[in-house]
């Protein structure tokens, strides 16, 4: 079985190797940037682990390319599958959707409408009067989850669209109302009620 696989690698070594490092590059950049978003977060233990397999996957990777210098193709492989990576990263963090963000709202309408559907979808708020360069105008600040956003966003849009908004990272908060997470809730229910159903 080993003399098949060095056979089949020694005969396509020419497209294979520069395809495994263009995936290589790929897999370490997108860890790289997922360590990146977990040591913003204060994740301790993520960080260093993805740190571990990112220099590793890049070590094999450079290894390579170190092995032949005379070939263009994995350069071309390496720093293509660099800028994917990049790409591949971003999307996963995306995905995720980690961590809380704080919205701040400046409208100068009239909001009570806004207010009123993001109290209803158990959004926490503050809302202030305040001056701006322009007049008086009313100061809406959220503290959501990241995976919350399109829903804030939606609503913002059918209720304040001329609105100014703020989206910014936070790190760490203490206290605060967050909506239920209802599908969440209803899987463990679920889970949970079948575990003692079992039992």
């Amino acid at each position: 079985m080993v003399c098949l696989i060095q056979e089949f690698y020694q005969q396509h070594s020419v497209w294979l190797l520069p395809v495994l490092i263009f995936l290589a590059r790929v897999l370490d950049v997108s860890i790289g940037t997922l360590r990146i978003v977990f040591l913003s977060r204060g994740m301790r233990l993520l960080a260093p682990l993805c740190g571990f397999f990112e220099v590793l996957i890049w070590l094999i990777a450079i290894g390579r390319i170190i092995g032949d210098l005379t070939s263009w193709v994995y350069y071309i492989a390496y720093a293509g599958g660099f800028a994917a990576g990049n790409y591949v990263g971003m999307y996963i963090e995306s995905r995720l959707a980690m961590g809380l963000l704080s919205v701040m709202i400046v409208t100068k309408k009239d909001a009570a409408s806004l207010l009123q559907r993001l109290k209803k979808e158990r959004f926490g708020l503050t809302q202030v009067g305040a001056q701006g360069v322009q007049g008086k105008v009313r100061l809406i600040y959220l503290i959501i989850r990241r995976k919350d956003l399109p829903r804030v966003s939606r609503l913002l849009r059918e209720c304040q669209p001329d609105a100014f908004s703020v989206v910014n990272d936070i790190r760490d908060v203490a206290g605060g109302v967050f909506p239920l997470d209802t599908a969440r809730l209803e899987r463990r229910r679920r889970l949970f009620g079948g575990l003692r159903k079992g039992k």
